[in-house]
Parts: structure tokens; sequence; C-alpha cells
């Protein structure tokens, strides 16, 4: 028991470091969050009697369903005059030659580029042209031609459409054989003689 013992003092505690900074700093956030939440509130939020662009929107909706039932009344009534300007239209609007050649000259001069792709690549790599060619042979039967040249031009289309046809099934199992690849060409060009390209 000789041994000694340290002496214990008691020494006054360091002073902890005042933290105000940090709380101003988090009662500043929390003030700027409310502003933020208030002034968002505010713009999106629709007022009560007051018309403005915001809430008008959604009066817009609210009032048309419930406005639907007394429209469907109405036209019941009335059928027959809307009927009449419908019929009217389409016979009027029957394309020259000229516009019908400007609305479809696009599709019709890619188609020879494509096909010379098509016999470059010739195999199942050049498949990827030949849909969008087929893409642009819907597009050409959709289109409104004249009267003038209608009947030709749904046989042309129909002749050309058959013919990537069968240029896709045989690119899908190897090479197209050249007679396939000219029997498009072929197609094509009857478009293109038919509007005149």
């Amino acid at each position: 028991m000789d041994e000694q013992q340290p002496e214990l003092r008691w020494a006054p505690l360091e002073p902890t470091p005042k933290r105000t900074g940090r709380v101003w700093l988090i009662v500043g956030l929390a003030v700027a969050a409310l502003v933020i939440v208030g002034v968002l509130l505010f713009l999106f939020l629709p007022r009560g009697e007051t018309p403005d662009p915001v809430s008008s929107p959604s009066a817009t909706p609210s009032a048309t369903p419930s406005a639907t039932p007394t429209p469907t009344s109405t036209p019941s009534t009335a059928p027959e005059p809307s009927e009449t300007p419908v019929a009217t239209p389409p016979p009027a609007t029957d394309p020259t030659v000229e516009a019908f050649r400007g609305q479809v000259s696009g599709w019709l001069n890619d188609a020879p580029r494509g096909l010379d792709i098509i016999a470059g690549a010739n195999g199942p790599d050049a498949l990827p042209v030949v849909e969008t060619l087929q893409q642009d042979a819907q597009r050409l039967s959709d289109a409104q031609p004249p009267s003038s040249i209608s009947e030709g031009w749904r046989e042309g289309v129909s002749a050309y459409s058959q013919s990537l046809t069968e240029l896709s099934s045989a690119l899908s199992s190897g090479a197209a054989p050249a007679s396939t690849i000219d029997a498009a060409r072929t197609a094509v060009q009857n478009l293109r003689t038919l509007v005149g390209l």
C-alpha cells in the first residue's frame, strides 16, 4: 500500500461553445421554408370570388361536364344540318395532279435510293431499309389521289407494296434475287411516271 495514488483535483470545466449561430440558422431556414410554402399556396390554390387565370381552367372543366348533358339534347333535334356540310366538302377537295405530286414526291424520290442501298447490302442487313420503304408505301396508300389517276394509283401502290413484301421475305432468308429488286424498281417507277416525276 505504499503505492501512491494520483491526487485528484477538481478543475473547472471548459465552457461549452455557444451554438446560437446554429440555432439562428435553423430558425432562418424554417422561416424561409414557410415563406416558400406560403407563396406556392398563394399562387396555386384557387381563391374565393376573384377570377384569375389559375382558377378559371379548373372551373372550365367542371363546367364542361355539367354542360355536356344539355348540348347532347340540342344536336339530337338538328342532326340533318351537321350531316349536310360534312357530305359536301369531300367532292370539292379533289387535288390537282401537281398538288398531289408535291405531296408524294418525297417518298417516291426516296424509293430508288432505298432500293439502291438494298441492292448493295442484299441480305438481312438491308431489312431496316425495306421496312422504311414499306412505311413510305403505306403513306402513299393513305394519300388521296386526284380522281383522274385514282384507279391507276391504287393499283400501282398495291403492286409496289406487294413487291416490297416479297423483297422483305427474300432478304430475311438471305440474299434477294435481282428480279425481286427489279420488280420493286419497276413498280415505283410506274408510280413516278403516273404523277409525272
